[in-house]
């Protein structure tokens, strides 16, 4: 649920360096291209473009139009650069360290000659210059072979790397510890592992892996495993709209707006029984149901009852649920025990949870706790708060991605249309949760392109017909009604087309409160009853 403190304590980061500049280049549209992924694939921004083409709507592009991408230059393949280094485009599952490694070029250098601050905030489709690597280097193929297992000349077997993989989850695969791997293969940091690499598994004699419970957890997890389901994951499907609701009171015009999924939130707690009722109602009323379920932090604190939560979202898979959140806002100590926020431990609670959900309902969906996008940690300190980038990256170096179907993710700060990646005007304008496309970018590359996105809360704040805001709400004073069933329609479409999101939940439907935390004002159902977003949602979706 939308968190009073992410407004509260929104801080600064480094503002970006400029970027190289490049001669335009023209671009021929294919089927099932969208602005935005055109504006990811080229590194330009999807203003620059619609300005260069004289595009006013940009959901209105066709196949075959041909589009100048202005600074782009070559956007295909890597070319040599006239300084003496080389042009490589950034792939699916690549990393700026493994791209580093790739060229034999150092992350430091490669930030300077693109003007990157931050080296997680590189995406697929983005062009890097590498300096110093002439054009006859040849970086490592962009697609690794396929997984193999052989045996190895000096014992146990190889293993062969793919995208996505974490050391912790290739030692879960072969039940090897962690520590035994890095001995056999001489690593010193079980996070730098790369693509296509091939790791000698020691006490493995050839063959599939099994999957085992008995390796060593990573740090900051304390409990015993449990035993890992052998159940395939829920396979993510095609994009789904989804709302999250209060009293489920206006089902039609859910429906009305082409949503199949309701999403409700459960207040969790040690003896607690699960029930079917909320599941009952959403499947008679013809909608999925996503169930996030969080507790008081002071019921987990050192990792207590982490088993007894396991259990109870395991018994609301038995009883029918389409999809479980596990946890919501696990980086600020509103929702974990302050001094105790540590991603790997999450992790140890989201694997016990995954495993005893798949084993109740393999069809549920399970979605990782979507962490608070805020950047407070420098004014509040690691025991209180983690910002969101470095939370998502730790859960990803625990091996998340064993134990997730999609990768939960929150968006309700902006003032500003989702096709946006600039001009927000809060200080600083180039945070990344301003912006719906550095979210994407954001949380996707932190898995390495392993799991799709579930926005499980999307909204935009409006007062208009309630008054005037909170004043820690105040940056979204100006946002009409008019805006925010725009933008939504706009996220819709972006989420559906952009192939990187399997789930957007509205943030919300109808939720009347308007006090500290006005949430009635991210409701779409408007004071009297009206629902423009219904209608461009609609426009998205086709309806119901």
């Amino acid at each position: 649920m939308r968190k009073l403190f992410t407004a509260l304590v929104l801080v600064a980061l480094l503002s970006t360096a400029a970027a190289p500049v490049f001669a335009d280049t023209v671009y021929v549209v294919q089927p099932g291209d969208t602005l935005f992924k055109i504006s990811l694939r080229f590194n330009v921004s999807m203003p620059a473009i619609m300005a260069a083409n004289g595009i006013t709507n940009p959901n209105l592009i066709f196949a075959g139009q041909r589009l100048v991408i202005p600074g782009a230059g070559s956007s295909t393949g890597n070319t040599g650069t006239s300084g003496g280094g080389q042009r490589y485009t950034v792939q699916r599952g690549d990393t700026l360290s493994l791209i580093s490694v790739r060229f034999g070029v150092s992350m430091q250098a490669i930030m300077a000659a693109n003007g990157i601050t931050n080296p997680n905030f590189i995406f697929a489709g983005q062009v890097l210059t590498i300096p110093g690597a002439g054009s006859g280097s040849t970086p490592a193929p962009a697609t690794p072979p396929p997984a193999t297992v052989t045996p190895a000349p000096s014992g146990g077997a190889t293993y062969v790397v793919l995208r996505g993989d974490t050391l912790w989850g290739i030692a879960r695969k072969f039940g090897v510890s962690q520590q035994a791997i890095m001995a056999a293969n001489g690593i010193t940091n079980p996070n730098r592992i790369l693509a296509g690499q091939t790791l000698v598994i020691p006490g493995v004699s050839g063959g599939t892996p099994v999957p085992t419970a008995t390796a060593t957890p990573p740090p900051g997890a304390t409990a015993t495993p449990s035993p890992t389901v052998t159940a395939p994951p829920t396979t993510p499907g095609s994009w789904e709209l989804g709302g999250q609701v209060s009293d489920f009171s206006v089902p039609d015009k859910m429906k009305y707006a082409g949503m199949t999924w309701v999403k409700r939130q459960i207040r969790w707690a040690p003896g607690l029984t699960a029930s079917a009722d909320q599941i009952t109602e959403a499947h008679t009323k013809g909608f999925k149901i996503l169930l996030s379920v969080l507790g008081n932090p002071g019921d987990i604190v050192n990792g207590a009852n982490f088993d007894a939560y396991a259990t109870y979202v395991g018994e609301l898979a038995r009883l029918g649920a389409d999809g479980i959140e596990v946890w919501n806002e696990m980086n600020i100590d509103r929702e974990w025990p302050a001094g105790q926020i540590n991603p790997a431990t999450y992790v140890d609670l989201l694997r016990r949870a995954y495993n005893a959900i798949k084993a109740k309902n393999a069809s549920t969906l399970v979605i990782s706790g979507a962490p608070a996008p805020t950047g407070a940690e420098g004014g509040f300190g690691l025991d209180h708060v983690w910002n969101d980038d470095r939370y998502v990256k730790g859960m990803a170096a625990a091996g998340a991605a064993n134990y997730m179907d999609c990768i939960g993710v929150h968006y309700n700060e902006g003032i500003l249309s989702p096709t946006l990646s600039a001009g927000d005007p809060r200080n600083p304008s180039d945070f990344y949760s301003r912006y719906y496309p550095a979210m994407v970018s954001l949380y996707y590359n932190a898995f390495g392109g392993a799991k799709k996105l579930c926005f499980t809360e999307l909204g935009y704040l409006s007062p208009e017909g309630y008054g005037t805001l909170p004043v820690a709400f105040g940056w979204a004073g100006d946002t009409s009604v008019a805006e925010q069933a725009q933008w939504l329609g706009e996220a819709a479409n972006l989420s559906k087309n952009g192939g990187l999101v399997r789930l957007m939940i509205v943030f919300n439907v109808d939720f009347k409160d308007y006090g500290a935390d006005p949430q009635a004002g991210y409701a779409i159902i408007r004071p009297g009853g009206a629902c423009p977003a219904c209608d461009s949602l609609r426009q998205v979706t086709g309806g119901r």
